[in-house]
Protein backbone atom coordinates (compact mmCIF):
# COMPACT_ATOMS: atom_id res chain seq x y z
CA UNK A 1 0.00 0.00 0.00
CA UNK A 2 1.30 3.56 -1.29
CA UNK A 3 0.93 5.60 1.89
CA UNK A 4 0.81 9.61 1.28
CA UNK A 5 3.69 11.14 3.47
CA UNK A 6 3.04 12.52 6.83
CA UNK A 7 2.69 16.65 6.38
CA UNK A 8 4.74 18.16 8.79
CA UNK A 9 2.71 19.75 11.42
CA UNK A 10 1.99 23.73 10.13
CA UNK A 11 2.28 26.23 12.69
CA UNK A 12 0.81 29.22 10.65
CA UNK A 13 -1.46 31.01 12.88
CA UNK A 14 -1.05 29.23 16.05
CA UNK A 15 0.02 31.87 18.22
CA UNK A 16 -2.05 35.47 18.87
CA UNK A 17 -0.52 37.81 20.60
CA UNK A 18 -2.07 40.75 22.13
CA UNK A 19 -0.85 43.76 23.66
CA UNK A 20 0.48 47.56 23.35
CA UNK A 21 2.90 48.76 20.26
CA UNK A 22 5.14 51.04 21.65
CA UNK A 23 8.04 52.62 19.42
CA UNK A 24 11.06 52.56 21.93
CA UNK A 25 12.92 55.06 22.46
CA UNK A 26 16.49 53.83 23.63
CA UNK A 27 19.55 55.59 25.04
CA UNK A 28 22.22 54.90 27.55
CA UNK A 29 21.85 57.33 29.98
CA UNK A 30 23.34 58.72 33.94
CA UNK A 31 21.89 57.58 36.66
CA UNK A 32 21.23 61.99 37.14
CA UNK A 33 19.25 61.42 34.13
CA UNK A 34 16.79 58.13 35.86
CA UNK A 35 16.79 60.49 39.30
CA UNK A 36 15.69 63.45 37.20
CA UNK A 37 12.37 61.34 36.04
CA UNK A 38 12.52 59.82 39.45
CA UNK A 39 12.81 56.31 37.97
CA UNK A 40 14.22 53.14 39.24
CA UNK A 41 16.19 50.77 37.03
CA UNK A 42 14.36 47.00 36.27
CA UNK A 43 11.13 48.93 36.88
CA UNK A 44 8.88 50.44 34.13
CA UNK A 45 5.81 53.21 34.70
CA UNK A 46 3.32 54.77 32.72
CA UNK A 47 3.77 58.26 31.33
CA UNK A 48 0.90 60.76 32.73
CA UNK A 49 1.69 64.26 32.80
CA UNK A 50 3.64 66.55 30.79
CA UNK A 51 6.68 66.90 32.91
CA UNK A 52 7.33 63.11 32.36
CA UNK A 53 6.71 63.48 28.57
CA UNK A 54 9.49 66.08 28.11
CA UNK A 55 11.88 62.53 28.74
CA UNK A 56 11.56 62.02 24.96
CA UNK A 57 13.39 65.36 23.70
CA UNK A 58 15.49 65.32 26.53
CA UNK A 59 16.87 62.16 25.90
CA UNK A 60 17.19 62.69 21.87
CA UNK A 61 19.05 66.18 22.54
CA UNK A 62 21.69 64.66 25.63
CA UNK A 63 22.35 61.33 24.37
CA UNK A 64 22.37 58.58 21.52
CA UNK A 65 19.19 57.59 20.84
CA UNK A 66 17.92 54.17 19.16
CA UNK A 67 14.54 53.61 18.00
CA UNK A 68 13.52 49.88 18.20
CA UNK A 69 9.69 48.24 17.76
CA UNK A 70 8.83 47.38 20.99
CA UNK A 71 5.85 46.95 23.58
CA UNK A 72 6.32 43.67 26.14
CA UNK A 73 3.69 41.42 24.33
CA UNK A 74 5.21 42.68 20.87
CA UNK A 75 8.63 41.98 21.57
CA UNK A 76 7.63 38.32 23.14
CA UNK A 77 5.61 37.84 19.59
CA UNK A 78 8.16 38.69 17.54
CA UNK A 79 10.90 35.92 19.24
CA UNK A 80 8.17 33.80 18.99
CA UNK A 81 7.65 34.75 15.49
CA UNK A 82 11.39 34.19 15.19
CA UNK A 83 12.35 30.97 16.51
CA UNK A 84 9.76 29.11 14.93
CA UNK A 85 10.63 30.57 11.52
CA UNK A 86 7.41 29.57 9.20
CA UNK A 87 5.37 32.67 8.15
CA UNK A 88 2.67 33.78 10.18
CA UNK A 89 3.23 31.53 13.30
CA UNK A 90 2.23 34.48 15.06
CA UNK A 91 -0.43 36.81 14.84
CA UNK A 92 -0.41 40.16 16.93
CA UNK A 93 -3.29 42.65 17.64
CA UNK A 94 -3.09 46.27 19.08
CA UNK A 95 -3.51 49.64 18.42
CA UNK A 96 -1.24 52.42 16.54
CA UNK A 97 -1.53 55.50 15.13
CA UNK A 98 -1.72 56.56 11.73
CA UNK A 99 1.83 58.07 11.42
CA UNK A 100 5.87 57.32 10.72
CA UNK A 101 5.79 55.06 13.88
CA UNK A 102 3.40 53.21 12.98
CA UNK A 103 4.51 52.59 9.40
CA UNK A 104 8.18 51.52 10.66
CA UNK A 105 6.76 48.95 13.23
CA UNK A 106 4.60 47.48 10.24
CA UNK A 107 7.53 46.54 8.16
CA UNK A 108 9.17 45.54 10.65
CA UNK A 109 6.80 42.31 11.78
CA UNK A 110 6.31 41.93 8.35
CA UNK A 111 10.45 41.54 8.02
CA UNK A 112 9.78 39.26 11.04
CA UNK A 113 6.98 37.31 9.27
CA UNK A 114 4.75 38.18 11.58
CA UNK A 115 1.09 38.70 10.95
CA UNK A 116 0.23 42.27 12.49
CA UNK A 117 -3.33 43.40 12.97
CA UNK A 118 -3.51 46.97 13.91
CA UNK A 119 -6.00 49.00 14.47
CA UNK A 120 -5.57 52.34 13.30
CA UNK A 121 -6.15 55.45 15.33
CA UNK A 122 -5.45 58.31 13.37
CA UNK A 123 -6.79 61.22 16.06
CA UNK A 124 -4.11 59.73 18.46
CA UNK A 125 0.28 59.26 18.01
CA UNK A 126 1.81 55.96 18.18
CA UNK A 127 3.08 55.15 21.63
CA UNK A 128 6.49 55.04 22.76
CA UNK A 129 8.72 53.86 25.16
CA UNK A 130 11.40 55.83 26.69
CA UNK A 131 14.17 52.55 27.53
CA UNK A 132 16.33 54.04 29.80
CA UNK A 133 20.13 52.43 29.87
CA UNK A 134 22.37 52.69 33.09
CA UNK A 135 25.14 49.90 33.81
CA UNK A 136 23.82 47.42 31.36
CA UNK A 137 19.67 47.82 33.31
CA UNK A 138 16.82 49.38 32.39
CA UNK A 139 14.13 51.27 33.34
CA UNK A 140 10.85 51.76 31.06
CA UNK A 141 8.68 54.80 30.94
CA UNK A 142 5.84 54.06 28.26
CA UNK A 143 3.90 56.69 26.88
CA UNK A 144 0.69 54.88 25.34
CA UNK A 145 -0.74 57.43 23.80
CA UNK A 146 -2.85 55.14 20.70
CA UNK A 147 -2.04 51.69 22.03
CA UNK A 148 -4.38 52.95 25.38
CA UNK A 149 -7.42 52.96 22.62
CA UNK A 150 -7.52 49.22 21.68
CA UNK A 151 -11.33 48.42 21.55
CA UNK A 152 -12.58 44.87 21.68
CA UNK A 153 -15.15 46.01 18.78
CA UNK A 154 -11.53 45.87 16.79
CA UNK A 155 -11.39 42.12 18.18
CA UNK A 156 -15.03 40.97 16.80
CA UNK A 157 -14.53 42.30 13.31
CA UNK A 158 -15.08 39.43 11.48
CA UNK A 159 -11.12 38.90 9.89
CA UNK A 160 -10.05 39.50 13.30
CA UNK A 161 -12.42 37.38 15.20
CA UNK A 162 -11.19 34.20 12.76
CA UNK A 163 -7.34 34.89 13.85
CA UNK A 164 -8.69 33.97 17.36
CA UNK A 165 -10.60 30.72 16.06
CA UNK A 166 -7.93 29.74 13.83
CA UNK A 167 -5.18 30.08 16.76
CA UNK A 168 -4.70 27.66 19.74
CA UNK A 169 -2.48 29.45 22.41
CA UNK A 170 -2.98 33.65 23.56
CA UNK A 171 -0.27 35.38 25.13
CA UNK A 172 -1.19 38.81 26.24
CA UNK A 173 1.21 40.94 28.76
CA UNK A 174 -0.51 42.02 32.43
CA UNK A 175 -0.17 45.78 30.90
CA UNK A 176 -2.74 44.98 28.48
CA UNK A 177 -4.86 45.07 31.38
CA UNK A 178 -4.46 48.63 31.51
CA UNK A 179 -6.29 48.95 28.05
CA UNK A 180 -8.72 46.76 27.07
CA UNK A 181 -9.61 44.17 29.70
CA UNK A 182 -12.72 42.94 27.80
CA UNK A 183 -10.74 42.18 25.27
CA UNK A 184 -8.63 40.08 27.28
CA UNK A 185 -12.04 38.22 29.08
CA UNK A 186 -13.39 37.86 25.02
CA UNK A 187 -10.19 35.71 24.48
CA UNK A 188 -9.89 34.03 28.15
CA UNK A 189 -13.29 32.58 27.72
CA UNK A 190 -13.23 31.49 24.51
CA UNK A 191 -10.25 29.42 24.91
CA UNK A 192 -11.49 27.87 27.97
CA UNK A 193 -14.72 26.96 25.84
CA UNK A 194 -12.40 25.41 23.50
CA UNK A 195 -9.75 23.89 25.39
CA UNK A 196 -6.94 26.20 24.23
CA UNK A 197 -4.22 27.73 26.16
CA UNK A 198 -4.14 31.26 27.39
CA UNK A 199 -1.52 32.77 29.30
CA UNK A 200 -0.57 36.36 30.26
CA UNK A 201 2.42 37.62 31.91
CA UNK A 202 2.53 40.11 35.65
CA UNK A 203 4.30 42.44 33.67
CA UNK A 204 5.13 44.89 36.49
CA UNK A 205 4.56 46.01 39.76
CA UNK A 206 2.13 48.08 39.33
CA UNK A 207 -0.14 45.90 37.78
CA UNK A 208 -0.75 44.52 41.01
CA UNK A 209 -0.61 47.59 43.11
CA UNK A 210 -3.75 49.29 41.58
CA UNK A 211 -6.95 48.19 43.08
CA UNK A 212 -8.81 48.18 39.50
CA UNK A 213 -5.66 46.46 37.38
CA UNK A 214 -4.90 43.43 40.42
CA UNK A 215 -8.69 43.17 40.18
CA UNK A 216 -8.81 42.65 36.17
CA UNK A 217 -6.00 40.42 36.75
CA UNK A 218 -7.51 38.13 39.43
CA UNK A 219 -11.06 38.23 36.65
CA UNK A 220 -8.47 36.32 34.23
CA UNK A 221 -7.13 34.17 36.72
CA UNK A 222 -9.23 31.34 36.55
CA UNK A 223 -8.53 31.62 32.61
CA UNK A 224 -4.87 31.86 33.03
CA UNK A 225 -3.41 28.41 31.45
CA UNK A 226 0.43 29.83 31.68
CA UNK A 227 1.54 33.01 33.63
CA UNK A 228 4.72 34.34 33.62
CA UNK A 229 6.57 36.97 35.87
CA UNK A 230 10.36 37.76 37.17
CA UNK A 231 11.10 37.66 40.99
CA UNK A 232 9.99 41.47 41.90
CA UNK A 233 6.52 40.86 40.41
CA UNK A 234 6.21 38.02 42.48
CA UNK A 235 6.82 39.50 45.46
CA UNK A 236 4.59 42.07 44.71
CA UNK A 237 1.75 39.75 43.97
CA UNK A 238 2.28 38.40 47.68
CA UNK A 239 2.16 41.46 49.16
CA UNK A 240 -0.72 42.47 47.67
CA UNK A 241 -2.68 39.52 48.54
CA UNK A 242 -1.19 39.47 52.24
CA UNK A 243 0.93 36.66 52.32
CA UNK A 244 3.98 36.15 54.33
CA UNK A 245 5.93 34.53 51.95
CA UNK A 246 8.89 36.41 49.70
CA UNK A 247 10.21 32.99 48.63
CA UNK A 248 9.82 32.86 45.23
CA UNK A 249 9.06 28.55 44.74
CA UNK A 250 6.54 29.32 47.37
CA UNK A 251 4.67 32.48 45.46
CA UNK A 252 4.85 30.55 42.03
CA UNK A 253 3.09 27.01 44.01
CA UNK A 254 0.37 29.50 45.83
CA UNK A 255 -0.73 31.24 42.63
CA UNK A 256 -0.44 27.80 40.46
CA UNK A 257 -3.14 26.67 43.10
CA UNK A 258 -5.68 29.34 42.61
CA UNK A 259 -9.16 27.75 41.16
CA UNK A 260 -8.86 27.61 37.32
CA UNK A 261 -12.38 27.91 35.38
CA UNK A 262 -11.47 24.40 33.83
CA UNK A 263 -10.52 21.72 35.75
CA UNK A 264 -8.79 20.10 32.58
CA UNK A 265 -5.39 20.89 33.17
CA UNK A 266 -2.81 22.58 36.11
CA UNK A 267 -1.56 26.10 35.66
CA UNK A 268 1.76 26.73 34.76
CA UNK A 269 3.78 29.75 36.63
CA UNK A 270 7.20 30.52 35.50
CA UNK A 271 8.87 33.10 37.05
CA UNK A 272 12.61 34.65 35.91
CA UNK A 273 15.04 35.73 37.99
CA UNK A 274 17.25 37.67 35.88
CA UNK A 275 20.97 35.59 36.46
CA UNK A 276 19.56 33.09 38.98
CA UNK A 277 17.97 29.94 37.60
CA UNK A 278 13.98 30.06 36.36
CA UNK A 279 11.35 28.86 38.40
CA UNK A 280 8.11 26.93 37.30
CA UNK A 281 5.55 25.72 39.24
CA UNK A 282 2.65 23.26 38.37
CA UNK A 283 0.32 20.64 40.68
CA UNK A 284 2.11 21.14 43.13
CA UNK A 285 5.93 20.95 42.38
CA UNK A 286 8.40 23.31 41.04
CA UNK A 287 11.06 22.48 38.39
CA UNK A 288 14.36 24.94 39.01
CA UNK A 289 15.70 25.74 35.58
CA UNK A 290 19.42 27.29 35.09
CA UNK A 291 19.83 30.23 33.10
CA UNK A 292 23.02 30.25 30.22
CA UNK A 293 25.54 31.83 32.35
CA UNK A 294 27.33 35.44 30.38
CA UNK A 295 30.11 36.89 31.24
CA UNK A 296 29.36 41.41 32.59
CA UNK A 297 31.24 42.42 29.77
CA UNK A 298 29.30 40.51 27.23
CA UNK A 299 25.87 42.29 28.35
CA UNK A 300 24.78 45.03 26.47
CA UNK A 301 21.50 45.74 27.91
CA UNK A 302 18.19 44.38 29.58
CA UNK A 303 15.86 45.15 28.12
CA UNK A 304 13.65 42.85 26.57
CA UNK A 305 15.12 40.21 28.14
CA UNK A 306 11.84 38.51 30.05
CA UNK A 307 9.83 39.34 26.86
CA UNK A 308 12.67 37.15 25.08
CA UNK A 309 12.15 34.24 27.33
CA UNK A 310 8.47 34.58 26.96
CA UNK A 311 8.61 34.30 23.27
CA UNK A 312 11.43 31.75 23.23
CA UNK A 313 9.28 29.39 25.93
CA UNK A 314 5.69 30.24 23.52
CA UNK A 315 7.72 29.00 20.60
CA UNK A 316 8.51 25.08 21.74
CA UNK A 317 4.83 25.28 23.58
CA UNK A 318 3.13 26.14 20.23
CA UNK A 319 5.67 22.79 18.74
CA UNK A 320 4.17 21.07 21.18
CA UNK A 321 7.41 20.43 23.42
CA UNK A 322 7.93 19.87 26.76
CA UNK A 323 8.62 22.41 30.34
CA UNK A 324 12.44 21.89 30.45
CA UNK A 325 12.63 22.11 26.40
CA UNK A 326 10.64 25.86 26.70
CA UNK A 327 12.71 26.90 29.30
CA UNK A 328 15.39 26.19 27.03
CA UNK A 329 14.40 27.80 23.88
CA UNK A 330 13.38 31.02 26.82
CA UNK A 331 17.06 31.17 28.24
CA UNK A 332 18.54 30.62 24.89
CA UNK A 333 16.73 33.58 23.48
CA UNK A 334 16.76 36.01 26.80
CA UNK A 335 20.64 35.00 25.98
CA UNK A 336 20.92 36.31 22.67
CA UNK A 337 18.74 39.39 23.60
CA UNK A 338 20.88 40.73 26.26
CA UNK A 339 24.00 40.75 24.42
CA UNK A 340 22.40 43.39 21.64
CA UNK A 341 20.63 46.84 22.32
CA UNK A 342 17.14 46.63 22.79
CA UNK A 343 15.24 43.51 21.73
CA UNK A 344 17.42 42.27 18.75
CA UNK A 345 18.43 39.20 17.23
CA UNK A 346 20.66 37.77 14.71
CA UNK A 347 19.11 36.43 11.02
CA UNK A 348 18.26 33.25 12.40
CA UNK A 349 18.51 31.15 15.75
CA UNK A 350 21.11 29.25 16.06
CA UNK A 351 19.33 26.85 18.64
CA UNK A 352 21.33 23.59 19.47
CA UNK A 353 23.39 21.75 22.05
CA UNK A 354 26.31 24.52 21.98
CA UNK A 355 24.56 27.15 22.16
CA UNK A 356 21.90 26.25 24.54
CA UNK A 357 23.52 23.18 26.53
CA UNK A 358 20.39 21.56 28.60
CA UNK A 359 20.52 22.57 31.71
CA UNK A 360 19.89 20.45 35.19
CA UNK A 361 15.98 21.14 35.87
CA UNK A 362 15.63 20.15 39.87
CA UNK A 363 12.09 19.19 40.33
CA UNK A 364 11.33 19.47 44.25
CA UNK A 365 9.62 16.17 45.60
Amino acid sequence: LNHPPPTAMTTAGKLLCMGNPLLDVSAVVTQEFLDKYSLKLDNQILIETDEQRAIFPDMVSNFEVEYIAGGATQNSARVAQWMLGEAGSVTYIGCVGKDEFAAKMTEVAGKDGMVARYMEDATTATGSCAVCVVGGERSLAANLSAANNYKVDHLKLPENWACVEKASFFYMAGFFITVSPESIMEVAKHAAANRKTFMMNLSAPFIMEVPPFKEALMNAMPFIDFLFGNESEAETFAKTEGWETRDVSEIALKIADFPKATGTRPRVVVITQGAEATVVACGGKVMTYPVIKLAKEQLVDTNGAGDSFVGGFLAQLVAGKGLEECCRSGNYCANVVIQQSGCAYPAKPDFNDATAPAQEAVWSK
